[in-house]
């Protein structure tokens, strides 16, 4: 092949990744705007919402704080009274705002590793400081991360007894995202924390989603919270707030946070828009997340329903009931194909089934995220299976298969 032909046909590869990139941005878009213009979405977050409806979520900022006392400046006035409130709520000694959950379980467990001095980590294959963050522990913060486990399944106390190596601290993912949002059972956590205690480890609760959990485990915050030494929460995911994070633990530990968030850029000089938000989130949405879950479960069984009814081969409802308000669905087609059905059903029928994206695990499959919010409280089993059979009906005229 000659030097010219050789350029040529990279310029064609080049020019058909970008129609690809293009096309997966375009989609994006069309997502978004069906979202926004949707007359009914089982879940729409806000991070999805336009910034005029973003800030009118503080017109009722004075519900929930004094407006009147003067505006915090690094770290204290209300963003302390967030971190009261958030070590109430959870039964421990004190709570530290941080600016990310990323930063704010960095601090954490490097101050953990400080105190047992030991900087191994135990932690799942899936949970996000793994998958999400770059190899932020090992790359920053000096840990040592190790695998309890690799199977799309929360850790057991066997694992944990037959981890081959020392460690330090054992990070749980309550509920963990990417293997479905699978919680364990009560006993089964009782069980693993014990484990963890045995090999004379620290227990970390990594709970951003932790506030959807009082349901499956039938437990108050406070009584989950209990069997770890810290635990990690965040402020926008379930809770609808413009940021943000902390962690609860004793009163010695986050004195040490502190110190640590400033040495990582994380003392920001204010921070009142976010912790008003997330203030307006403990009040207004925490008490609504049970009503939530119990919800998905019926929104799950419909689902199955609806694609059964449609003549699917097989769709998969992931956990099968609902551990918390979000759960995956799986469908034997490509996963374009499912995307852009799912787009094209919500812009024609103003009805948002899917407000997600769809992944590709492996060729021929589709794999994508429900959440059940407060929007989708209004949707009954039959509008589940209504909207599935709208889906599908585009889903095949569109398949590639």
């Amino acid at each position: 092949m000659s030097d010219a032909e050789m350029t040529e046909q990279q310029g064609a590869g080049a020019a058909e990744r970008l129609t690809a990139a293009d096309r997966r941005k375009r989609l994006r878009e069309r997502r978004n705007s069906a979202s926004r213009n949707a007359r009914r979405a089982l879940g729409r977050a806000g991070a999805q919402r336009t910034l005029r409806e973003r800030l009118a979520l503080l017109e009722h900022a004075a519900d929930v704080h004094d407006l009147d006392e003067p505006a915090d400046l690094y770290g204290d006035g209300v963003v302390e009274a967030l971190e009261t409130r958030v070590a109430g709520l959870l039964g421990k000694e004190a709570a530290v705002f941080f600016p990310t959950g990323t930063m704010a379980q960095q601090v954490a467990l490097r101050c953990w590793a400080g105190r047992t001095g030991n900087p191994t980590v135990a932690l799942h294959a899936l949970s996000h400081p793994e998958v999400h963050e770059r190899n932020a522990f090992s790359q920053v913060s000096g840990l040592r991360p190790v695998r309890v486990t690799s199977g799309p399944r929360q850790p057991t106390a066997d694992d944990v007894h037959g981890l081959d190596e020392p460690f330090g601290t054992l990070m749980l993912e309550l509920p963990l995202r990417d293997a479905g949002f699978l919680l364990p059972s009560w006993e089964e956590l009782t069980e693993v924390v014990e484990a963890a205690r045995v090999r004379d480890a620290i227990v970390h609760f990594d709970g951003a989603r932790l506030w959807e959990s009082t349901v499956h485990f039938d437990r108050p915050l406070h009584e989950i919270a209990d069997l770890a030494d810290s635990v990690y929460v965040s402020f926008y995911k379930s809770l609808d707030g413009y940021g943000g994070a902390a962690v609860a633990g004793p009163a010695w530990l986050c004195e040490e946070m502190r110190a640590w968030r400033h040495r990582y850029g994380g003392t920001v000089f204010q921070q009142f828009p976010t912790a008003l938000s997330a203030l307006l989130g403990l009040e207004r949405e925490l008490p609504r997340l049970p009503g939530h879950v119990r919800h998905a479960r019926v929104v799950a069984g419909a689902l199955r329903e609806g694609f059964a009814a449609a003549g699917v081969p097989w769709a998969r409802v992931h956990p099968e009931v609902p551990h918390t308000n979000e759960f995956q669905l799986w469908l034997p087609y490509d996963a374009d194909d499912v995307a852009e059905a799912a787009v094209r059903h919500a812009e024609e029928t103003g009805t948002l089934l899917f407000g997600r994206p769809w992944d590709a695990p492996g060729p021929g499959l589709a794999v994508t995220e429900i959440e059940v919010r407060e929007a989708g409280l209004t949707w009954t089993a039959d509008d589940v299976r209504t909207a599935v059979a709208e889906f599908v009906e585009r889903l095949k005229g569109s398949s590639s298969d």
